[in-house]
């Protein structure tokens, strides 16, 4: 028997005749909620649909009518407003099922993933935990990791460097919660990840270390997307790095493997980390992306992301007609019709400002339509009128610029109100001013990181750290320019070390404290990458609370 999407043209007809009286009737109960008949109707459709689906061996479709099924059946007659939120995730459900089979009978592909949000949708509101990404994907997990060598350790120093390490992740995991440089984020996870694997190496616990490394690897380079799902993942691997650190016996649950490695296939990162256990566990490419994903089910959903970027596009080729016309009037060269032309563009963008959330911009704009309602060839403009509609255009035109680049809010620049823009703008560039020194003391750091891993390669060669205490010194300089003083003193601290330590002295300090000394300046590259600097969050403290351990674990004074 042929079944899938090749069989779903047999049966397409009179499916999507059930689905849409499944609809109606759904649609009239909500209606008339007292009505039995019309809520009966319903259910009697839905097993038909869900009979039909499983026949055809639709999976994914089946357990989404079985999902629907479900709730319907528990909805009672009388139904009051407690179950709205049930009622609106079944006509969604029916819904995107819908367009979800058009989708499979014009391409004859199915992809069943698309179908777990409107699912897990219908389990939240029925009480019940939701499916995990991973649920329609397929791995065997007994395959055996190549054995690593690593440095026995006491119990207790194991132990001890164990929570150091935890603690790393657990920073590194907030931020990327937030979202607030998940890139960075991710990082330091990875960092802690690694380092824990090696304490706990070929052991169960070291093996849930090396597939998270892998999974966070994945989930950096092939640029996966911040879910939820995957905070919720990469929280649940935290509470088990606390069960790893306090029991010799530890076994990592196997459904948490599965969706660690689901993120390896997923991504098609080619980092070191992620190609080995792509190897080890024989995991082919999947036949979608994460980004296909978001994209199909935005489509199928409704609009989403890309018409806000298409907006931001017009709106910038209109700023820039909008600048021309500027242009011309200002060096007094404008024909007659370009005045109401620039009124009309001035309201046209004020309108399309505020439908995409940038209500600031949009007053701006709207502020200066009274005072260009005036301008004509017979009325030309002050020279002061018209600095001041260039420095709200300028405002404007950064607001943009910020939106179609995807920053993030706290970038962009200051929420002005109307004849202030000169002053945002100002603003904005002294904040352009503070991320470059900020960018330039990260490439320091990342220098020093480099510098340290080609030293320790080398059999610690100091010609590789030359110029390193001098690049952190430098550092140091831009973090006290920026008021950053006890991050600046934990720069110094690392620079001396390297200078006494590691240059001016006869042997090569042990591996283990090269590593702590990473972790100090890994803990504070990510502090400056985090963004906290430029938004003063104090939240953000706790990064710099971690170097300071590392870098007393180095033996090294420094103010709390």
């Amino acid at each position: 028997m042929v079944t899938g999407a090749t069989s779903l043209s047999l049966v397409r007809d009179e499916l999507f005749a059930t689905m849409e009286e499944a609809e109606q009737s759904l649609e009239h109960f909500i209606i008339d909620r007292n009505n039995s008949g019309l809520l009966q109707q319903a259910v009697e459709n839905l097993k038909q649909v869900r009979g039909t689906l499983r026949l055809i061996e639709l999976t994914g479709a089946e357990l989404l009518a079985q999902e629907m099924l479900q709730l319907a059946t528990d909805i009672p007659v009388g139904a009051g407003e407690d179950r709205d939120s049930q009622l609106a995730a079944l006509s969604n459900a029916l819904y995107v099922l819908g367009r979800y089979l058009e989708s499979v009978d014009a391409s004859r592909q199915e992809m069943p993933e698309l179908l777990l949000p409107p699912i897990n949708t219908l389990r939240l509101v029925s009480g019940q935990s939701p499916l995990p990404e991973s649920f329609f994907f397929s791995v065997r997990l007994d395959h055996a990791r190549p054995p690593i060598e690593a440095a026995v350790r006491e119990p207790a120093a194991r132990a001890a460097e164990a929570r150091r390490l935890r603690q790393m992740y657990q920073v590194g995991l907030l931020g990327f919660i937030r979202e607030d440089n998940a890139s960075a984020s991710l990082k330091l996870m990875a960092r802690a990840l690694g380092r824990l694997d090696l304490l706990f190496a070929n052991s169960a616990g070291g093996r849930l270390c090396w597939l998270g490394s892998a999974a966070l690897e994945a989930q950096l380079d092939g640029q996966l997307l911040p879910r939820q799902s995957r905070k919720q993942l990469f929280s649940r691997l935290d509470r088990e790095l606390r069960q790893l650190s306090g029991h010799d016996a530890y076994e990592p649950p196997r459904v948490l493997l599965k969706e660690l490695l689901y993120l390896v296939a997923l991504a098609e990162s080619n980092g070191p980390l992620a190609s080995q256990v792509r190897e080890t566990f024989s995991l082919g490419s999947l036949p979608f992306t994460d980004h296909l994903l978001e994209d199909e089910s935005q489509r199928l959903a409704g609009p989403g992301q890309a018409v806000m970027r298409s907006l931001s596009s017009a709106i910038r080729e209109e700023l820039a007609s909008l600048k021309d016309l500027l242009d011309l009037i200002e060096r007094q060269t404008a024909p007659a019709e370009s005045y109401p032309n620039l009124h009309s563009l001035l309201g046209k963008l004020a309108k399309t400002l505020g439908m995409v959330g940038l209500s600031s911009a949009s007053s701006t704009l709207h502020a200066q339509l009274s005072v260009v309602s005036g301008w004509s060839v017979e009325q030309l403009p002050e020279p002061q009128a018209l600095l001041k509609l260039a420095d709200a255009v300028l405002y404007v035109e950064s607001m943009v610029a910020s939106l179609e680049r995807g920053e993030r809010f706290d970038s962009r620049p200051q929420i002005a109100q109307p004849g202030q823009e000169a002053e945002a703008f100002a603003n904005h560039q002294l904040t352009e001013a503070c991320i470059v020194v900020i960018g330039e003391a990260t490439a320091g750091l990342a220098l020093a990181k480099r510098a340290i891993t080609a030293y320790l390669e080398s059999n610690g060669e100091k010609l590789h750290l030359a110029n390193v205490p001098f690049s952190l010194m430098a550092v140091r300089g831009g973090l006290r320019f920026l008021e950053q003083d006890r991050a600046a003193e934990l720069i110094g601290a690392c620079a001396d070390f390297i200078q006494k330590q590691m240059l001016e002295g006869v042997q090569m300090p042990p591996e283990q404290m090269l590593e702590t000394l990473a972790d100090a300046l890994t803990s504070l590259e990510y502090y400056l990458d985090g963004g906290a600097i430029l938004r003063r969050d104090e939240s953000r403290i706790s990064v710099l609370d971690l170097a300071t351990e590392s870098v007393r674990a180095l033996g090294l004074p420094v103010a709390a």
